[in-house]
């Protein structure tokens, strides 16, 4: 059973034999990734900075599948080549080079753990009778230890957590519309353009931070899997569970105000009852959280390893090897929370717009070079090998991602920075929309012309004792 069990793969790619399960696997897990408090309260900052409750609403739902359908192509990518998604981005930086966007993976995984630790620890103490602070650091233990065993438990969490989630929320919602006039908050509609565009942004963040691990967790799909199978299943999870528990966080942030902001978890257990149904909403706050900050923690302990072994060679990591690295992240993330829990809600906001500056270069470079460059053909065994045809470092693809990252500075609106053309566009944020055309047309114009990297057909592991030609 802890054969089957527990995971042996790291960034090694996966055997046909080790193949299984079915596409309909992405649409139960992310499902059960986005019924989860912490969507509840992205969706809530689109009216608590300004937006209405009908703008708001179709603002999130616009980015929800927008963003949805970019991290979605990446999750299609998964039983084509049977790899994590960050190695897979060696095609495109160079063996050594995909060192710069997965250090920023990394963070965002760091930041994304902490966040969730924040909410699920207010959780857990209610559960356990703790302070916040010992509730923060058993949350992170159990995840930790769930992250280590791996694949096959991470999609069992999602299966579970995907039912039980939704009948909550299927429950809090029937409570919210009993204590609130929906007619009324619906009537107050004012379009804003700059609040409709920081609606969008907020979902399409939320969306996108998931592409640099979504990958990971269709990659035992078999091979023959149907990659539009494997897009729509994860689009419709991850779409429909995100702006489920996004539109529950606007219509209470619309109707409680500050009462819901000054302490979300308790607000929205409230809304359930007292007694054994407030002991059941705290544990299904707890096991939402868990399943995204499994993934979180999971996706940073491969981005790790993918890190390092682009330096190292290394591909087969130890079980001791496998529980430091995962070690590491609980610890980076549970300090982060700790430290930044009183000030959670300002710094998330901030923290999911900043990050979409760095990531949406990365999404475009990756899905031009996968679905019209390389036309899904790579030489997997290359991509350990610096020097084989992809190199140590590919400085078109770093200069055009450094470039796609520039290019949002001037339509950027966080906390701390504001860019120049912001204020000429009404104060919108349409920073994440230069962030995916820029890089994209400039790969694509660049790679284009230097095609002789690319082989005639993807080269798994058991076919490269020879030398492979590249096309011409």
């Amino acid at each position: 059973m802890a054969e089957s069990l527990v995971e042996r793969r790291s960034i090694d790619v996966v055997p046909d034999a080790e193949r299984h399960g079915t596409a309909f696997s992405q649409f139960t897990l992310w499902l059960g990734a986005n019924l989860q408090i912490t969507a509840v309260v992205t969706g809530a900052l689109a009216v608590v900075f300004g937006g209405d409750v009908v703008w708001s609403i179709a603002g999130l739902l616009l980015g929800n599948v927008l963003g949805g359908a970019v991290m979605a192509l990446h999750s299609a990518q998964g039983p084509k080549l049977g790899l994590p998604q960050m190695i897979q981005s060696r095609a495109q930086f160079g063996v050594r080079g995909a060192v710069v966007p997965l250090l920023l993976v990394i963070l965002m995984y760091v930041g994304f753990f902490a966040s969730g630790s924040v909410l699920a620890g207010q959780a857990t103490a209610e559960l356990t009778h703790t302070n916040d602070t010992t509730g923060i650091v058993l949350f992170a233990a159990v995840t930790a230890v769930m992250a280590a065993v791996g694949y096959r438990v991470i999609h069992a969490l999602g299966r579970v957590a995907s039912v039980i989630c939704a009948l909550a929320f299927v429950y809090l919602g029937i409570r919210l519309l009993d204590r609130v006039d929906l007619s009324t908050l619906l009537s107050d509609a004012h379009f804003d353009l700059p609040m409709f565009l920081l609606a969008v942004s907020l979902s399409a963040s939320w969306q996108l931070a998931f592409g640099p691990y979504v990958a990971d967790y269709s990659r035992y799909l078999p091979r023959t899997t149907s990659g539009r199978a494997t897009f729509w299943w994860t689009l419709s999870g991850s779409a429909l569970g995100a702006q489920w528990s996004m539109t529950f966080g606007v219509l209470v942030a619309a109707s409680a105000g500050g009462a819901f902001m000054g302490n979300q978890v308790e607000y929205v257990v409230g809304l359930g009852g007292t007694g054994l149904v407030a002991s059941f909403l705290y544990f299904v706050i707890a096991l939402g959280k868990l399943t995204i900050n499994v993934l979180n923690t999971y996706g940073g302990f491969m981005s790790m390893v993918t890190s390092v072994s682009g330096f190292r060679g290394q591909k087969v990591l130890s079980p001791r090897g496998r529980a430091a690295y995962i070690t590491l992240i609980m610890i980076a993330g549970t300090t982060v929370a700790l430290l930044g829990k009183d000030s959670f809600l300002t710094s998330f906001k901030d923290f999911l717009l900043f990050l979409l500056t760095f990531f949406t270069p990365w999404s475009a470079i990756n899905l031009v070079d996968y679905y019209l460059i390389s036309k899904e053909r790579y030489d997997i065994p290359a991509l350990s090998d610096p020097h084989g045809r992809y190199g140590a470092w590919r400085w078109d693809a770093l200069t055009v991602y450094v470039v796609g990252l520039l290019a949002q500075l001037p339509f950027l609106v966080t906390h701390f920075y504001t860019g120049p053309l912001v204020d000429p566009l009404g104060g919108a944020d349409i920073s994440w929309i230069v962030g995916l055309a820029v890089p994209a047309v400039l790969y694509w114009a660049v790679a284009r012309r230097n095609t002789a990297h690319i082989p005639t057909k993807t080269v798994y592991a058991a076919e490269s004792h020879g030398p492979v030609s590249p096309a011409s």
